[in-house]
């Protein structure tokens, strides 16, 4: 039986070559902020300029941002993100709440988001169709790539 010498077909992977790489989900968080013109990113991130242009036309790319000139001469542009990007802020806040209980002395938040309703926002993850929130308990994963199971790659005939 020979195992396949492929990685597992996976969402996950297949986002992170995209966001994955550093400084693209600070972009994010910067542009969803308000934050979208590159000297505003620079200063923010702090990522050096060229790697930041590299990361922008990749996301631009993507259609996860789009550009809009706010300058003719010299042309500058403001980074706006697009539906996709919208798609990515759960994500961001997972990632920010995270980091808040687990990597910070409790109370020292660098940043508060407030919901609408007046409350700091703590992110939960919910099912769609009945509404209760989620953990990792209540859910099974169905392998869908052919020629995977759960453990890893289905044994084939020899």
């Amino acid at each position: 039986m020979a195992a396949s010498k492929d990685p597992r077909p996976c969402s996950i992977a297949d986002t992170l070559a995209l966001v994955g790489e550093k400084y693209s989900l600070l972009v994010l968080r910067e542009v969803s902020l308000g934050n979208g013109r590159f000297d505003q990113l620079v200063r923010n991130i702090g990522a050096p300029r060229d790697i930041l242009a590299a990361r922008l036309k990749r996301l631009v790319d993507a259609g996860i941002l789009t550009k809009k000139m706010y300058n003719e001469r010299p042309q500058r542009y403001e980074y706006l993100p697009t539906a996709a990007a919208w798609e990515l802020y759960p994500v961001l806040m997972t990632l920010m709440a995270w980091g808040d209980r687990h990597l910070r002395d409790h109370g020292d938040r660098p940043m508060v988001i407030e919901h609408a309703c007046g409350n700091d926002l703590v992110p939960v993850m919910t099912c769609s169709a009945c509404g209760d929130a989620v953990h990792h308990s209540d859910v099974t994963a169905h392998p869908q790539a052919p020629g995977w199971t759960v453990s890893g790659p289905a044994p084939t005939a020899a």
